[in-house]
Order: structure tokens, then sequence, then C-alpha cells
């Protein structure tokens, strides 16, 4: 699953590395040096003349280098143009405000299925992804959270936590945290695709994001920050009392 989930990531790294390798050893050729610090001065007009062009036409390893060069970076450059026509594509289906929650149903931290129909459209919602259970900020988002829990039924909203990890992860983080509020589990990050949250760090890390719902089913707010973790409490009600 962690392949699928950062394909792109992974295959930058493995078309990268030998990318570097031919970039380093055109380089040496086309600066005419051994010393490997070419690698890293900021020259590079000579080197796309010589990617381009054929600066050393009797040099039989410059041209081996520039044609390995020159296939390597079309690929990376094709990788790089299906990325960003992919994230397109995505960021054009994902959550906005203005849209309205998706039909969607997980099992909760109990073993029961959820429905958000049981809620949508009934009461106001705030739907938080978070990276893990019982990491430090994932721990004082749902302490805090649960802190909250009754300014939140006041408000009339619903709170939903909802990550990637199984329902036993998610009883056990609730137990030892007394959490109040339901906390469903997404195996396959299938529901987090659809609602199209976004990854940090090179999409190594689930992102944290927010998402409150009017009781129309509307998204009024979104909030999206992986270090701020108890902000997003303070957002929610914020946007809940301007609601009122």
């Amino acid at each position: 699953m962690f392949i699928l989930e950062n394909i792109w990531l992974i295959l930058f790294i493995a078309w990268g590395l030998p990318l570097t390798f031919y970039r380093g050893k055109f380089r040496k050729i086309v600066y005419q040096t051994n010393s490997w610090t070419i690698n890293f001065k900021p020259v590079f007009v000579k080197e796309l003349k010589a990617l381009f062009g054929n600066i050393y036409p009797d040099n039989g390893n410059y041209l081996k280098m520039r044609n390995f060069y020159r296939f390597y970076l079309i690929i990376y450059l094709l990788l790089f143009t299906s990325y960003l026509t992919f994230s397109q594509i995505n960021k054009m289906n994902e959550i906005k405000i203005g849209s309205s929650i998706p039909s969607f149903t997980l099992p909760d931290q109990n073993g029961n299925l959820f429905d958000i129909n049981s809620v949508l459209g009934k009461k106001n919602l705030v739907i938080y992804f978070y990276p893990k259970d019982d990491t430090p900020g994932c721990t004082a988002q749902a302490c805090s959270f649960r802190d909250q829990f009754e300014v939140f039924t006041e408000a009339d909203a619903v709170i939903i936590g909802i990550s990637g990890q199984s329902v036993e992860s998610h009883k056990e983080f609730a137990l030892k945290h007394r959490l109040t509020f339901t906390l469903l589990s997404d195996e396959g990050n299938k529901i987090r695709k659809q609602f199209g949250v976004p990854t940090n760090f090179l999409g190594l890390l689930p992102g944290r994001v927010t998402y409150v719902a009017d009781k129309t089913g509307k998204v009024i707010y979104i909030f999206n920050s992986q270090m701020q973790a108890t902000k997003h409490v303070d957002e929610a009600l914020r946007i809940l009392k301007q609601s009122k």
C-alpha cells in the first residue's frame, strides 16, 4: 500500500538516481575535469550546449554519455509532466468550500459501520483527517477535540476523526485518551483520496485537514495544517460560532 500511495515519489527517486549519475559523468566530460565538485558548480551554458548540440563530435565517450543523459532526462520530464497532470485531475475532484460532503461508510473504533448519511443534513459536521493514532500531534489534536466536546455539542456539531489505521488501533487510541467522539478506520485511504486530502513532506506523511460542514451538508470551511494540530479545534469552533 505504501508503494501505491507514494508511487510518484518512488518513480522520481528511482529514475532520478541514474539521471544524476549520468549527468555527473557527462559534466566531467564537458568541463574536462575528474573532480566530483563539478556536479555542484552553478555553470550550465556549456552543459546545455553539449546536451543539445555536439561540441565534441570525435569523442565517443562524450556522445555515449550525452545520449544516456538525454534519454534519462526525457523520461524524467515525462514522469514530471504526468505527475502534474495527475495532480491537477485530483485537485479538480477534491472537496472544496461549497462542495457537498460525499456519502461514505466506514467502521468506527467499536467495529460498527458508521454511515455519514445518518448525520448528514441533520447536524453540523467537523470531519478531520489526521496522520496516525497516538503520535504526539494527533494525540494533542484528539485530546483538544475531547476537551471541547461539550462546546461542539452545544453548537449541534458532530466530530468525526478519520485516519488509515485499523479499528483495533482506533479502539486502543480512544480508550487510552478517553476520546468521546467517533473515529473512523479508513484502511487503504479511500475516503482520504475521495476528499482529496493532500500529503506532506513529499508524500511521506498523510495530511492533517479539517472540514466543517453546515446542516445542509455543504462545506463552509477547510483548515489545512500539519504542525498546528490543536488549532484545528479552535478554527472549527470559531467557524461554527460565526455560522449561527
